[in-house]
């Protein structure tokens, strides 16, 4: 809409001082000739817009004004809670009211607090996904949000691992975890999580539910991952790993490879030490060990270095052979 648009303009040039037209035009993704048209209303309007001439001139406020229509409405005062994240924002479809909030909010701060938190937006990111892995297309999560946010009874098609299942769910809380979204919901008699990306369909209904009283959402996934990893981590491997592997094992095997690095003995006079590193059910484990190569060898249990063995012997078959 124009006026917010027109208020955004105008918080800029208070928060910022001068400001070109192609800088404004980029900052409100608009057309030069439309920021033109923006600062002749804000000129008509009573707003004192100076225009200074020359290579370094632009558009700034007679010196001692300030606007004090700085007011957040309910969205933008939500939106604060993701000012550090702006890419989950943008999912959320929040991005353009975050930007609106955190210009009010400056421009309403006293000015050596408002320089203070633009310094710390200069010098702190959250990138939320993690490495080498693209995000997960999340078609759905703007209405799966909406629900959560409204309390409304989502009805939808899930597609887990054996095929897709009918639920009716009553949606509690949304979760970022590793840049991927999930759902915290309460079926028909448990708190479950769902990955938004998984869902087939969604229909938020007109009917609306009382959120379970004393619901801890931070609680509830603390539990559950806790859940989640022990399930996941079945066995011990012991390991005899290079200094190559030593360095790729935090990053290929998360926190359980940095606690295997910190159990590590000492190193022998190749730099090879041995560890003991949680792993998942062996079909799992082979898989995922295989993924150090040659940079690490399995010394037990016993009935994991043969299934190693016996994968690493199909591979050398299969790579003798003529393509």
């Amino acid at each position: 809409m124009r006026a917010d648009r027109l208020l955004s303009l105008l918080l800029l040039l208070q928060n910022r001082g001068r400001m070109t037209a192609p800088e404004l035009a980029e900052e409100l993704e608009v057309s030069v000739r439309t920021v033109y048209r923006d600062i002749e209303a804000l000129g008509a309007s009573g707003i004192p817009v100076l225009a200074d001439r020359g290579p370094a001139g632009g558009y700034r406020l007679m010196e001692g004004y300030r606007t004090r229509l700085t007011g957040l409405t309910d969205a933008e005062a939500g939106a604060l809670f993701l000012a550090g994240a702006p890419g989950p924002a943008r999912d959320l479809g929040l991005e353009a009211v975050l930007a609106t909030a955190q210009l009010k909010l400056r421009a309403a701060l006293p000015a050596e607090l408002a320089e203070r938190s633009r310094r710390v937006q200069d010098r702190f990111h959250l990138d939320a996904p993690a490495w080498f892995r693209d995000a997960d297309p999340v078609t759905y999560l703007a209405p799966v949000a909406r629900a959560v946010w409204e309390q409304r009874v989502l009805r939808a098609h899930y597609r887990r691992w054996n095929g897709e299942v009918h639920r009716e769910l009553r949606p509690l809380a949304l979760v970022l975890k590793g840049g991927i979204w999930y759902l915290v919901a309460l079926g028909d008699r448990e708190v479950r999580t769902y990955r938004v990306s998984r869902f087939v369909t969604v229909d938020v209904a007109e009917e609306t539910f009382e959120r379970p009283a004393g619901f801890d959402v931070a609680a509830y996934w603390e539990e559950s991952s806790r859940r989640l990893e022990s399930a996941l981590r079945q066995g011990t491997a012991r390991l005899r790993i290079s200094p190559v592997a030593q360095r790729l094992l935090p990053a290929q095997f998360g926190t359980a490879g940095t606690r295997a690095l910190e159990s590590a003995g000492p190193p022998d006079e190749e730099g090879w030490v041995r560890v003991d590193m949680q792993v998942e059910a062996r079909a799992v484990a082979v898989g995922d060990l295989l993924r150090l190569g040659a940079e690490a060898e399995v010394l037990g249990p016993a009935d994991l270095r043969q299934a190693m063995a016996e994968a690493v012997a199909a591979l050398a078959r299969r790579y003798a052979a003529a393509p």
